[in-house]
């Protein structure tokens, strides 16, 4: 079944009726501006102005229902522009209070803006007009209020994500350290976080540390204060040889000798907290997928990892309210989008315009899956040795059939088979 964006469309206009209020709020950190108009568009009553706080939405309550008992109104619908943070408050506690409440990208309020006074200036007043008369005519999106513990789960990959990149900030001030002072430091360990590099750097991470060592005196060393079990052996005793030599012959700067190894102790510190830390995420997100019924499902595509699960629940929530896979393309910003006019025919993007964190993890899962699922590189490879597409192209094409797959599974209730599999039950 092809899915039909334009029938979702005039499904949002067909839901405004005679009987509508539509509210516009345009959100603030501490006061949200608020005006209201007909299913016409024409403006009703006059704004209000409320505080970010229970006594200011208990404000907002009483001026809607004024204005319903005024002008003969049913009900009513409230459009609010996500700015930032601070909607959320607002938009939790009308939807716990059963009001229906939509959303407008700031981006249509901005370029909708001039529509009834042709001017290009903007304040709050106006732009609470702007989402009111937009939202009137079905551009918004209906809010949906996850679960608590898909809620739960957004928090954790958002706290995890601050924390990597602090992680990354970590990883190159050591790296920038150790280009300064020990160069050849990373000559010797191509990989500077393993268990031996890891004790090197805690135990002699200057060069004049490791100049006047041996080969056997630095294998005690990385077994008695590095707790490494097996130490020495020839691999061990090449390496501390070579790291000898590196030192010897370094070029590093000895300007700053103690500060520098002392900021590389402090820094090394916070690196393994903060994979301590990534760890405990890791552990949470297990413990908050465990009762899920469509986990087991996902698990069954090989190659999701309890990572990339997490991730797709945090940007979607229940995959069962999803009708089809396109919508989780949406969602992401994934979506194709293109500039046409005339006889010029522009070129086919990605719109960019959803949720980062969900379209980062969808494009990392389909290349984990190209590299390890016979499915996706069966697919791939048609893409690209048949179909003779770009590789990059044809990525983006499996993200689209990765979506109505997740889609379907949780529909069906079914785990995924790939076509062999199949084959051998049938």
């Amino acid at each position: 079944m092809k899915f039909k964006q334009r029938q979702i469309k005039n499904q949002r206009v067909e839901r405004i009726t005679t009987n509508h209020l539509i509210i516009g709020v345009d959100i603030a950190k501490e006061r949200h501006v608020a005006r209201a108009v007909n299913f016409r568009g024409i403006e009703l009553g006059r704004h209000v102005s409320f505080e970010n706080r229970n006594e200011g939405f208990v404000k907002l309550l009483g001026w809607m229902q004024d204005l319903l008992a005024k002008h003969n109104l049913t009900s009513f619908i409230i459009g609010l522009e996500p700015t930032g943070h601070y909607w959320f408050n607002l938009a939790e506690w009308l939807t716990q209070n059963g009001y229906e409440v939509v959303l407008v990208n700031p981006l249509t309020t901005y370029r909708n803006k001039e529509n009834r006074d042709n001017s290009q200036s903007k304040n709050d007043f106006k732009d609470a007009l702007v989402i009111a008369d937009v939202v009137s005519r079905g551009y918004y999106s209906v809010y949906h209020l996850h679960g608590d513990v898909y809620q739960r789960i957004r928090m954790v990959m958002n706290n995890r994500d601050y924390w990597v990149k602090q992680l990354t900030s970590l990883k190159n001030r050591i790296i920038r350290l150790l280009d300064i002072h020990f160069p050849e430091f990373c000559r010797v360990f191509e990989d500077w976080t393993t268990v031996r590099s890891l004790a090197s750097l805690k135990i002699f991470p200057m060069p004049a540390d490791v100049k006047q060592l041996t080969p056997m005196e630095i294998v005690s060393l990385w077994r008695e204060k590095g707790g490494m079990k097996r130490a020495g052996g020839r691999t061990g005793m090449e390496i501390a040889a070579r790291l000898i030599a590196a030192a010897r012959n370094s070029v590093g700067s000895n300007v700053g000798y103690l500060e520098a190894r002392n900021d590389l102790k402090r820094l090394l510190e916070d690196y393994e907290r903060l994979n301590e830390r990534l760890r405990e995420f890791e552990q949470e997100l297990e413990e908050l997928l465990e009762p899920l019924p469509e986990v087991p499902l996902l698990r069954s595509l090989k190659g999701l990892s309890t990572l990339m699960i997490s991730a797709l629940l945090a940007g979607c929530g229940d995959l069962s309210k999803y009708a089809h896979g396109q919508q989780i393309l949406s969602q992401a910003g994934l979506n194709l989008v293109n500039q046409s006019s005339g006889k010029h025919q522009g070129k086919v993007t990605i719109s960019k315009r959803g949720r980062r964190q969900l379209r980062k993890y969808l494009y990392i899962a389909v290349l984990t899956l190209v590299n390890n699922h016979p499915s996706f590189q069966q697919w791939h490879l048609h893409n690209v040795q048949v179909l003779k597409m770009k590789k990059y192209r044809s990525i983006f094409k499996l993200i689209g059939k990765l979506a109505r797959i997740l889609i379907g599974m949780v529909k069906g209730q079914k785990e995924f088979k790939s076509e062999m599999e199949q084959a051998q039950a049938a």
